[in-house]
């Protein structure tokens, strides 16, 4: 056995098998030092090469029978938080809901991640990242004049969703600290993004935001916010909004038509993309990289995932790390004193609960077994 590192070192969470929001949250429970046990079906896959499930125990129960919904309790009586993503009723028809729960352990955090929320007409839907960004209108301002295009699952199950469960629980748990009591937290991804779009719709109060995609300085609409393409079809993102920074941009670019003087005039953009597009395509995007190297002109290479790690201010930085043969992201955020880690690779086998218990209920809180 070795001792865990990071902030929440000796809390306890039951993660129950989901898709998407709900692993890659207790992913980042585990890599700040929580201890994670993942509840998963008997039988079901044991994938070792997702990166999104590293850090955790797993322990395989039939939830739809008396012996494993007793296991199931069981752990939970022992456990500080637990996570789950089913549609909503699924975990009360289980017998393990938050009345069931909370009656054997009342400080027990219950944290819910849906798309749609725990109430609501849609509440029992269907859904994907897709159509829980585009209900609070996130997808329509992002994208083509033409036409909205999806931020990968970035806005809906990862920023959303699953920080937004991050949040609620680890507020939850700070105050079942002083209050002994636990509570639900409803994490609903739909809620998450109508949250992350409060500076749009600041920006839209006080005028500096227009309707219409890439019709504004932080959707492409500005020649200056945006990304072009080069010679040899890669691609640089340019964000020289300070007046500082645009003059080094045109500086180096060589952008001394006096057309571009007009920097913050919306009707001119167009155009001005147009130019600087023709621009960009004069040289290649590392040629352009090396001109802009050591300026403020916020010119940076648009890096594949195959590339980025080996980006020099990323491996400084150590952004990504090889963890038993596999390269994946390092844990973030950073703590100077506490800091977190990957605790382990993602579980090869199922562990018996019985195993798990021993350990939590008898062993000191921070260890984990290799």
């Amino acid at each position: 056995m070795r001792e865990t590192q990071g902030p929440l070192r000796g809390v306890r969470v039951v993660e129950f098998a989901g898709l998407g929001p709900a692993p890659f949250a207790a992913m980042l429970l585990s890599d700040m030092g929580a201890d994670v046990v993942r509840i998963d079906r008997p039988g079901a896959p044991v994938e070792t090469r997702d990166c999104t499930l590293r850090g955790r125990h797993l322990a395989q129960l039939d939830l739809k029978s008396a012996a494993g919904q007793a296991a199931a309790l069981a752990l939970i009586e022992q456990a500080d938080v637990l996570i789950e993503g089913f549609r909503p009723g699924v975990m009360e028809r289980l017998g393990l809901g938050p009345d069931d729960c909370l009656a054997r352990r009342p400080a027990l955090v219950y944290g819910r991640m849906t798309g749609w929320g725990q109430s609501g007409p849609r509440m029992h839907a269907a859904g994907h990242d897709i159509n829980y960004i585009s209900l609070p209108g996130a997808l329509e301002a992002i994208g083509t004049r033409e036409s909205p295009l999806p931020p990968l699952n970035l806005v809906g199950d990862y920023g959303g969703g699953a920080l937004y469960l991050l949040t609620g629980v680890l507020a939850a748990l700070l105050e079942s600290r002083t209050s002994g009591q636990g509570q639900v937290v409803d994490a609903a991804m739909c809620d998450g993004v109508a949250s992350l779009m409060a500076p749009i719709m600041g920006m839209g109060a006080t005028g500096l935001w227009r309707g219409g995609r890439a019709s504004n300085m932080l959707d492409g609409g500005a020649h200056y916010y945006r990304t072009y393409a080069c010679a040899d079809g890669r691609h640089v993102a340019v964000g020289a909004i300070e007046p500082q920074f645009y003059a080094l941009l045109r500086e180096r670019a060589g952008l001394d038509d006096p057309a571009f003087d007009a920097q913050h005039d919306a009707a001119r953009w167009p155009a001005l993309s147009a130019r600087l597009a023709e621009v960009m395509k004069q040289r290649t995007r590392d040629e352009w990289c090396a001109l802009f190297a050591g300026t403020d002109a916020c010119v940076t290479p648009v890096l594949s995932l195959e590339e980025a790690p080996a980006d020099p201010h990323l491996a400084a930085r150590g952004t990504f790390v090889q963890h038993q043969g596999r390269l994946q992201p390092a844990p973030a955020p950073r703590f100077s004193r506490t800091p977190s880690c990957i605790q382990q690779a993602p579980a090869d086998r199922a562990v018996e609960v019985g195993t798990l218990l021993d350990r939590w209920r008898g062993a000191t809180p921070g260890f984990i077994q290799d």
